[in-house]
């Protein structure tokens, strides 16, 4: 039985998880991020020691973290971590634990994961989309990841979204710098700014929005409304360059079920097929997913890097 490693290194916490080539879970680990390059890469070493001596000689470890990663795995910008940035930490930790390691983009791992053992497992082509503080997306064809020319496939959040209404015209500025990014429109800034404007309470965040909408509240209503339509747009033009079968849908607005039901039928007046037959679901594994996707990175053909920023 081969044991892999997924390690997800967020903003706040690094968790570890240890499973088999089936996908069954065999153990986990969660722990405060260290706050240096060293301290990472020795509780990194620590940990995947603890996995060896409880479930055998680990064979390979996938990390997965948002930010910005080079096809060689060099950290170029990592979101909330500086102290990674520019750092070999792939290399160096392979030299230390002599196994193959693998780093990712969160949301390539979490397409990834949704596509081999998740809401896409059944699927030839998954898109993945978070939406969530940032919005990031990955592509999966036949279960591999699908990094592209200039290793920036799937990053659909910094395009800009379609407009079709007077009301979307005044495009908010997204934290790349640019204007009119799906990113700003999409992510739970977006839909609460649209809140604001309806006259909603400004105090209340997404989960508490949509909440209110369930309660028939007349603003929270509306301004889901034009969340759905302004998600149906964005996901058109992957559904017209990509064609997917599913489109996996996870971070925090992933859990807005009136989404699924909305969304494919708003988004058929912008897609060359009258009546798509691509699916929207919500991910299976959820705030798992990228941990998981980053254990299945050894399970890659030839895994080349991806270079995303979110």
């Amino acid at each position: 039985m081969a044991v892999r490693i997924g390690f997800d290194i967020g903003g706040t916490k690094l968790a570890a998880l240890a499973m088999d080539d089936s996908g069954h879970e065999l153990g986990r680990a969660r722990e405060p991020v260290p706050a240096s390059y060293e301290a990472t890469l020795a509780t990194l070493q620590r940990l995947i020691s603890g996995f060896d001596h409880e479930h055998g000689s680990v064979a390979s470890i996938g990390i997965a973290m948002p930010g910005r990663i080079d096809r060689m795995g060099s950290l170029l910008r990592v979101a909330n971590l500086p102290w990674l940035e520019r750092r070999p930490l792939g290399s160096d930790l392979e030299a230390a634990v002599g196994r193959p390691v693998t780093i990712a983009n969160d949301a390539n791992c979490f397409a990834l994961s949704e596509a081999i053992d998740g809401a896409g497992a059944e699927a030839s082509l998954v898109f993945g989309a978070i939406l969530g503080t940032g919005v990031g997306g990955g592509i999966v064809v036949d279960r591999q990841v699908l990094v592209g020319a200039n290793a920036n496939a799937g990053e659909w959040g910094h395009n800009r979204l379609p407009v079709s209404k007077a009301v979307e015209m005044t495009e908010p500025v997204c934290g790349c710098g640019r204007a009119g990014c799906i990113e700003a429109w999409l992510n739970g800034a977006g839909l609460q700014q649209s809140y604001r404007q309806l006259g909603g309470d400004p105090r209340l965040d997404a989960a508490a929005i949509a909440l209110h909408a369930q309660a028939g509240e007349t603003a929270a209503l509306e301004a889901l409304e034009r969340y759905a339509e302004r998600l149906a747009l964005a996901l058109a033009t992957i559904i017209n360059s990509l064609d997917p079968d599913v489109i996996v849908l996870g971070g925090g607005l992933s859990q807005i079920a009136s989404l699924y039901e909305r969304v494919p039928r708003l988004w058929s007046v912008a897609t060359i097929a009258p009546r798509p037959t691509t699916r929207l679901l919500l991910a299976r594994h959820g705030p798992e997913s990228g941990l998981r996707g980053a254990a299945w990175l050894s399970a890659q053909k030839k895994v080349r890097m991806p270079s995303k920023t979110r």
